[in-house]
Parts: structure tokens; sequence; C-alpha cells
């Protein structure tokens, strides 16, 4: 399967048994697929795809978004980009950032049979923060509720990658 970088996929719930310890936002049903991820390519190892979970509930978000800014003045806040997918507010949660591998994605997202695109600067922004996020937790400093280094090599020694 051919992974894009700010496309957005499925995982399959084998991802999440393997993971379970780290307590990550699982597949729901009810009809419809979720959650989806906004995802892209590692810029170093290849073989690790990083997924950018997003959800609907932007107004709870923002809410914790601001009261963090107050907290931190001038500094950064890499826990959210607030941005529109399929003409809905959605917020992507860096903090729930985490590295995958292509063989528990799913599929792509598809709506009316086109991909589910955004645009490019909130394609951008996304990428931006959440590698500034990894940086930040191979230099011990994590933003993420879990260690994503560990996951990540985790992945790359499953797959006799490292």
């Amino acid at each position: 399967m051919l992974i894009e970088d700010g496309k957005f996929y499925f995982i399959k719930d084998e991802f999440f048994d393997v993971f379970k310890k780290y307590k990550l936002m699982e597949n729901k049903e009810n009809g419809n697929k979720r959650p989806c991820y906004f995802c892209f390519k590692d810029r170093k190892d290849k073989n690790i795809i990083w997924f950018v979970p997003i959800s609907t509930k932007y107004e709870k978000y923002k809410k914790i978004y601001d009261n963090k800014k107050l907290k931190v003045g001038n500094r950064p806040v890499y826990n959210f980009v607030f941005g529109n997918v399929l003409g809905k507010k959605a917020v992507f949660l860096i903090q729930n950032i985490f590295p995958i591998t292509e063989k528990y994605i799913a599929e792509k997202y598809i709506n009316s049979n086109i991909d589910v695109e955004i645009p490019e600067i909130v394609r951008n922004e996304i990428i931006t923060i959440a590698l500034r996020v990894v940086r930040l937790a191979e230099e011990g400093i994590n933003v993420p509720f879990y260690n994503i280094i560990e996951m990540k090599n985790i992945l790359l020694e499953e797959n006799h990658i490292k």
C-alpha cells in the first residue's frame, strides 16, 4: 500500500493489541470506522509512519489549548492543531501522536471515492509541530502521554529494521 504524507488512514485492531499498555485511542465501531488518523512518514526511519488522531470535539480542545496558553505565556503549546476536515471543525491531537508501520494500516480514508484532504498550510503546520514533538521525545521530553520513542523502537525491532 502506498502511504502518503498528509492523508488519513485507519488502523488494524491488531496494533492496539500489541500496544495495549500505552492506552492509545482505540478503534470504535457504530456503523462508522473511527478514529481515522492523519499520517506522515518519519524523516529518518523510512519504515516508521507517524499517526496523529483527529477529533471533532473542537470546543473541548480549544478550551484546553486556551488554558495551556494562559499558563505558559509566550512559550509554544504543541498539543493541538486546529483545522477543518470535510468541512467540519477538527482538532489534530499532537499530544496523542504515535508511530506505526505499514503492516498495521487497514486502509486509507476515502470519502465519495476521493482521498480526504486538508489545506496544505494546515498539513504543513501539523507535520512541523508533530516533528518538533518527536524531536523533544528523542531528547527525553514527552508531550504525548506515553513514550513514543519506546514504541518506535519496538516497531523497529519487530521488523528487524534497527
